[in-house]
């Protein structure tokens, strides 16, 4: 089993060990001064000596790795027996300490434990080679349970500590999942936004460009042998081109929220300028539209548009009748015209690019399109049943 390591160089609690050092050295020279004679000089400078040792092991450790972990734990455990030695206070002992404390950070927590085990045996064995009976002495029996305190209490720092910075790594390790998440949630809409505009240019433009077209083309050539259509030719072409710039105006506003989008006003507006002596236009609205996003209002619209445009240019309607129903659940839009219905010169149900930009613009709000000839038996023209959802199904899922 490999060793739930950290980095060496980000390592926590970085000040306890030094802390420590400093302590053992206030201890062990307040001995010797208060206890010790001048003869023992060598032995104190050799206590001070270890703890620099130590202390430099330390700073050097923590600014670059010299050596496996194993290696300095080995060199630290050297260094604490020769210490602990040399100090005749025993304060020294409080060093063992640090073994498994080390360890759980460059070794994990199954050697830090197998560490501290191995301290407390090292200490009993050294009571009972130097001390005898020391079991019996309270002042060893409670050495050794301040020192097995103190173990659990530097494991138990250590398993916190440990804790800690893995949370950390894992915290930016799900920062950076998250950006990288965002980054391509952003891409991705950023390409259905590009769709749109593409869509909404040519539901939008492309149909009133179309009819400008089609008009200054009949002005053009009804100009001498009937200069009354001509005029109307133009007049409708100029109404078209001012209604793309209305369209336009009107987009920039629904984007910055100015003004939201209303179907009604819309379809009134289309309704009134399309009716002319050849075609006859009529406009039924049932409900309230204020339930509905202007996402699933401009999608009907847009059918509205469509269907009325082939109508006029590929059915050669005269009368249309336009339907719109706001739902408690969904709005349905119905466009029927008295045209020649889908002949061999007429398009079929869903081709024509734009047939297609009406279906993909409704399905991806969860409605549906339906384009039919009217029945057999009756007159002949199209239907074009547009329903969409007043909320999408898989936000009532969600729900």
């Amino acid at each position: 089993m490999a060793p739930d390591t950290t980095d060496r160089a980000a390592r926590p609690v970085p000040w306890i060990p030094p802390v420590l050092y400093a302590a053992v050295l206030a201890g062990g020279l307040y001995h010797a001064a208060v206890a010790e004679t001048a003869s023992q000089l060598g032995r104190v400078a050799g206590f001070v000596a270890g703890l620099a040792l130590l202390l430099a092991l330390e700073l050097v450790e923590r600014r670059r790795r010299l050596a496996p972990a194993a290696a300095l734990l080995t060199v630290r455990l050297l260094l604490f027996s020769a210490t602990a030695a040399l100090d005749g206070s025993g304060v020294s002992r409080a060093l063992f300490v640090l073994v498994p404390f080390s360890a759980y950070f460059t070794l994990g927590r199954r050697v830090a434990l197998l560490s501290g085990a191995g301290c407390v045996a090292l200490l009993v064995t050294g009571y009972g080679l130097w001390v005898p009976h020391w079991w019996l002495r309270s002042a060893y029996v409670s050495d050794l349970l301040m020192f097995a305190l103190a173990l659990a209490l530097a494991l138990s720092m250590a398993a916190v500590a440990v804790g800690e910075q893995q949370g950390r790594t894992r915290l930016e390790r799900a920062l950076t999942e998250l950006e990288r998440y965002a980054a391509q949630v952003a891409e991705l809409s950023t390409a259905e936004e590009r769709n749109r505009v593409a869509r909404e240019i040519h539901d939008s433009l492309g149909h009133h460009l179309t009819a400008v077209a089609v008009q200054l083309e009949k002005a053009e050539v009804f100009r001498e042998l009937d200069p009354a259509a001509a005029a109307r030719a133009v007049s409708d072409a100029r109404w078209s081109a001012g209604r793309a710039l209305t369209e336009v105006r009107e987009s920039v506003s629904a984007l910055r929220e100015v003004r939201p989008f209303s179907l009604s006003r819309a379809l009134t507006d289309l309704v009134r300028h399309l009716g002319d002596d050849r075609l006859t236009v009529s406009l039924d609205l049932t409900g309230d539209e204020l339930a509905y996003e202007s996402s699933r209002l401009t999608a009907l619209y847009r059918a509205a548009q469509e269907a009325l445009t082939n109508a006029r240019r590929h059915g050669r309607a005269t009368r249309v009748q336009v339907t719109a129903e706001y739902g408690e659940h969904s709005a349905r839009l119905v466009v029927t015209d008295n045209g020649t219905g889908f002949t061999v010169a007429s398009p079929a149900p869903g081709s024509g690019s734009g047939l297609r930009g009406m279906r993909e613009r409704v399905e991806a709000l969860g409605g549906l399109v339906e384009v039919r000839d009217r029945p057999a038996d009756g007159p002949t023209g199209v239907v074009v049943t547009v329903t969409v959802p007043r909320v999408h199904r898989a936000a009532e899922l969600v729900r």
